[in-house]
């Protein structure tokens, strides 16, 4: 394995998904705050689960996000 190429593609794939993740959330909570779901004081629960396929790997991160 060259640890330079994996390295470089495991920070992309990371940076890809914190961006995305990022622009989604963003979008959807101001979409609820807008339609009046959410008042903009609350807390959000969140969960992010990241799967791996050909290494079985599973792996959960779970954190509140709050608004305010």
């Amino acid at each position: 394995m060259n640890e330079d190429v994996f390295n470089g593609s495991l920070r992309r794939f990371l940076k890809k998904v914190g961006v995305t993740s990022q622009r989604e959330i963003e979008k959807a909570v101001r979409e609820a705050l807008d339609s009046g779901r959410l008042k903009g004081h609350e807390r959000l629960q969140a969960k992010m689960v990241l799967t791996i396929g050909g290494i079985s790997l599973t792996h959960e991160v779970s954190d509140d996000i709050e608004l305010g």
